[in-house]
């Protein structure tokens, strides 16, 4: 790609910042093959060119991406692309987070936030078979990777069937450990929507993340293996840590 066709691809009035723009578009340099691991960056005065933007707005995207663990800059030397690549993140039948990131990481382990039992909104309700107010636990997790947030989930599950999968989860650590406790020894992904969006003020604070980054969203229901919905969730992954690898349902 250009300096021109890079510098146009750079929106001023998009509502995201440029900075952030820049950071997104080295980021996807780095994705594409375009630099090498260990690679150095071109000179910030050359990117403030090439972007068509100053060199304090080039400054605070590498910042970001030093941050991140994306690059890292040494002192009279320039600007590196560090060796860290994306964790794959498999969605096919059997879906489960420790497992999906065995082989990539050293250390994983899902993080029990907050939990409340509320009513059931529609779109709770409907993935689950219940009628709209029925009672639901709702659990806040925070996947991590060798202690890096990689994932940040909210999950609803029938509080007549799960009564105490909260204290399940908060001892376990694990959503599939939990629903052990409860006679269900396997259960399987039914259907899987996928979407992206800039991470809101919670996202960035949850998965430690820059203004403007972007998210992957998953919307699922878990059903046993004779199709009885267990758990609808959410499911938000930072883009720049995370890539969903999907398989046959």
């Amino acid at each position: 790609m250009s300096g021109q066709q890079i510098a146009s691809s750079i929106e001023r009035r998009s509502g995201v910042s440029l900075w952030r723009q820049i950071a997104d578009q080295i980021l996807r340099s780095i994705a594409v093959g375009d630099f090498a691991e260990n690679a150095a960056l071109p000179p910030e005065v050359a990117l403030a060119e090439r972007y068509g933007v100053n060199r304090h707005t080039v400054r605070s995207a590498i910042a970001a991406l030093v941050q991140d663990g994306v690059l890292r800059a040494e002192q009279g030397r320039g600007t590196f692309v560090l060796s860290r690549k994306r964790l794959s993140y498999p969605i096919g039948a059997r879906t489960r987070f420790s497992e999906g990131l065995q082989g990539q990481t050293s250390e994983r382990r899902s993080v029990l936030l907050e939990s409340a039992v509320e009513p059931a909104s529609r779109r709770v309700a409907e993935g689950l078979g219940l009628a709209k107010g029925s009672n639901v636990i709702r659990l806040e997790t925070r996947g991590e990777a060798d202690g890096r947030p990689v994932s940040r989930a909210t999950g609803w599950f029938d509080a007549g069937r799960f009564a105490g999968i909260d204290a399940a989860m908060a001892e376990t650590g694990s959503v599939t450990a939990s629903l052990e406790r409860f006679g269900v020894s396997d259960y399987l992904r039914q259907s899987t929507v996928l979407s992206a969006r800039h991470a809101d003020a919670a996202d960035l604070a949850d998965l430690d993340l820059q203004p403007g980054s972007i998210i992957l969203v998953t919307v699922a229901v878990n059903v046993t293996l004779d199709g009885q919905p267990i758990q609808f969730a959410e499911t938000r992954f930072p883009a720049e840590r995370v890539e969903l690898k999907l398989s046959a349902l």
